[in-house]
């Protein structure tokens, strides 16, 4: 073996049950090469890791471990039983010298708490009582404490902050020893990777270059081994079907996706332009604006006692449609910042206005709890039956598991027996199920893997309402949202038109100046007019009040007659153009309704600041 490589595998052959998880797996990892592992859902990637950390034992092959080799694995999931403090914890694989044992015992000690502060933990930290975040960072601090010859990291960047991440990319890049990581985070891949090993169908194939190339390469090895079934028109139906999953078909989804939303960032761009140009004629562009508007935040404040500063003078106008992405440190006030747009919490000061018709899901960053007794089954359908309510329409159970990755055999299976991030698969289909206009998702892409951030994608680049989301995966942010809402300090938040590369583009730059000097800001809004001597509504606007009061119960009656109507299964067979003039009647409706609803609220809020005046 060369002095270069670290470790090799030879024909490895690993059998679970009638399949074998790999059928002959040969791969070598070399000093000061950091390798991607990638692979489909299920295709063995954290199997793999243990096998070639040595914890789980193989039916043929050989494993080839340079001598003296030391390997360290990140867990997804650090266990920490038995151990009182973070600084025995991370002790455990620093290596010991048998010469000299209790003066080496000082020394592997403080190698532990220099690794520890490295990544921001104090020795005293409450072990039992680490957030996710810290114990990713635990996990970290012991893997770096270690030093080992090879290193294994298992989603690295989960619960970390993009700025931990990018210090993590440093950290890696800089390591002398071989690196193997299976990571969801393509931006992270991107950066870090040299080269990258491709496990599919119990093999593995080699790219020597960095994932910023595997998509291409990979679609070109399908498209081979596509021609190659086809000539021997073997399997080829089965085939086929893992094949609609695979690289060549999400690259071609990707694609479509980005057009799409390349042209909403466009369209977000022109309206708010031209709503700001209609400013000075409030009464011409109040129709729009009232028919487009989701959210609106007017000069807002809010901190705490021992966080200090969340929002200052904080202004932000959300319209139907946008898809705003949040980014940030941990703790700087993300998730408080969506708590009051969606009204969980309120402002110190200031306004937050809201379309009265929102259909509100929010994802939370502690998610639902799920019953760990109940299958996946009966939590898609706890009523019984095998259909479930997904938006308007009614889907199988199995053909929705399906879309998020689930196989008929798991429908059956408890969801407590789910890894991490399929349970987190199963709360992210729920909640997609449920009817809405406005999805805010906090930390959506924690503990999934590559394929359902793929899933993921494919869903919101449908939905048809407005998103928020906070995320530390860049790529993701890339590919969703149409502009980025970042904070400057001090309760100061900038937001830029597209995703964190747009961000890094318009904004980094940005908020370097303003951090070097706080008196570089935007320039501030213009006075108030002065008030008006008016103390009451006009009759005109007071009839139109009281008649809006009239019609809006109308309408919300005629409403629900119209969909109990449509969502009859047989009218749609037997009278298509009833169907059809319904349909048409229920969305014309829906849309005076909600015009009515902005002009209610605008009157209604003009009565009480007249009144108050």
């Amino acid at each position: 073996m060369s002095r270069d490589i670290v470790l090799q595998l030879k024909d490895i052959c690993l059998i679970r049950g009638a399949k074998p998880i790999f059928s002959g797996v040969d791969m070598s990892l070399n000093s000061r090469e950091r390798t991607a592992l990638v692979g489909s859902n299920g295709a063995g990637k954290s199997t793999l890791l243990q096998v070639i950390s040595g914890t789980l034992e193989f039916d043929k092959g050989e494993r080839v471990l340079a001598s003296g080799a030391h390997i360290a694995v990140q867990d997804q999931e650090p266990n920490f039983k038995g151990f009182k403090n973070l600084v025995d914890w991370v002790m455990q694989d620093i290596a010991i010298d048998h010469g000299d044992e209790h003066r080496d015992e000082g020394a592997r000690r403080a190698k532990a708490l220099a690794s520890l502060e490295s990544f921001g933990l104090s020795e005293n930290k409450d072990i039992e009582k680490l957030s996710g975040g810290e114990a990713r960072r635990a996990a970290l601090a012991r893997v770096f404490a270690a030093e080992p010859e090879l290193m294994l990291l298992d989603e690295p960047t989960n619960h970390l902050d993009i700025s931990a991440i990018e210090e993590l990319e440093e950290r890696l890049k800089n390591y002398k020893g071989a690196i193997l990581l299976i990571s969801h985070d393509r931006k992270f891949l991107e950066n870090v990777s040299t080269s990258c090993i491709w496990l599919r169908n119990g093999k593995t194939k080699k790219l020597n270059k960095n994932f910023t190339h595997f998509d291409e390469w990979a679609q070109i090895m399908e498209e081979q081994d596509q021609k190659q079934l086809e000539k021997l028109d073997l399997r080829l139906k089965e085939e086929n079907h893992w094949l609609s999953r695979g690289v060549t078909a999400r690259r071609t989804r990707n694609m479509g996706r980005l057009r799409r939303l390349y042209e909403m960032r466009e369209q977000r761009v022109q309206v708010l332009a031209s709503l700001k140009g209609a400013a000075a004629n409030i009464g011409a562009a109040s129709g729009d604006v009232s028919s487009k508007l989701v959210v609106e935040v007017k000069n807002v404040q809010k901190s705490f006692e021992n966080r200090g500063i969340i929002a200052k003078d904080f202004d932000l106008r959300i319209l139907r449609g946008d898809r705003i992405g949040i980014v940030g440190p941990n703790g700087v006030g993300k998730s408080t910042l969506i708590k009051m747009l969606v009204g969980e919490i309120a402002p110190d000061s200031g306004n937050i206005r809201r379309a009265k018709n929102l259909e509100l899901v929010y994802l939370d960053q502690s998610r639902s709890s799920l019953d760990p007794k109940a299958t996946l089954w009966e939590t898609f359908a706890p009523h019984g039956g095998d259909m479930i309510w997904v938006q308007d329409y009614q889907r199988h159970v199995a053909a929705y598991a399906k879309d998020f990755l689930f196989s008929s055999a798991q429908l059956r299976q408890p969801v407590g027996s789910f890894s991490g991030g399929e349970r987190n698969r199963v709360l992210l289909a729920l909640a997609l199920a449920r009817k809405s206009n406005f999805l805010v998702l906090d930390e959506p892409t924690n503990d999934l893997d590559m394929d359902t951030l793929d899933v993921l994608e494919e869903v919101l680049a449908n939905y048809d309402g407005t998103i928020i989301l906070v995320s530390h995966d860049r790529a993701f942010l890339d590919n969703v949202v149409t502009s980025t809402l970042a904070p400057l300090g001090d309760g100061r938040w900038l937001e830029t038109s597209g995703g964190w590369s747009d961000l890094e583009g318009q904004g980094l730059k940005l908020i370097s100046k303003i951090n070097k000097n706080p008196s570089v800001k935007k320039a501030p809004p213009p006075p108030p007019p002065p008030p008006k001597v008016q103390t009451r509504l006009s009759y005109k606007d007071n009839f139109r009040l009281e008649e809006l009061g009239k019609l809006m119960p109308q309408f919300e009656e005629r409403i629900k007659s119209l969909e109990t109507q449509l969502h009859d299964p047989q009218l749609f067979q037997k009278d298509r153009a009833k169907f059809d003039k319904l349909s048409q009647e229920l969305e014309v409706s829906r849309q005076n309704l909600e015009n009515m609803e902005y002009e209610w609220l605008e009157l209604e809020e003009k009565k009480a600041a007249l009144s108050s005046s």
